[in-house]
């Protein structure tokens, strides 16, 4: 698997990926020589479990979106919730 840097990433992006679809590649990313990633092609069942974790992901933002309009109708502190936590923050301090 060879190694590709970041800034190489962002220079050939296109053709680095081309080359993961078309002939199945695999790229070990590296920042400053080090490795952080792996750049590989997915298979049919792992594109379909990355699909449906996309979108179990929107219906979670989405319910917590909810429940915050839900607990800013019932809020009956003069502050708001960003001020509290920033209190509670100082106080561990």
């Amino acid at each position: 698997m060879p190694d590709v840097g970041v800034r190489e990433l962002k220079a050939r992006a296109s053709e680095i990926i081309r080359n993961v679809r078309e002939r199945r590649a695999r790229y070990v990313i590296t920042y400053r020589g080090r490795p952080v990633g792996v750049l590989l092609p997915l298979d049919e069942a792992t594109q379909a479990e990355a699909v449906a974790g996309s979108e179990r992901g929107i219906a979670v933002w989405e319910e917590l979106s909810r429940l915050g309009e839900e607990i800013g109708r019932g809020w009956r502190s003069p502050r708001t919730s960003a001020e509290l936590l920033s209190e509670m923050r100082a106080r561990r301090e």
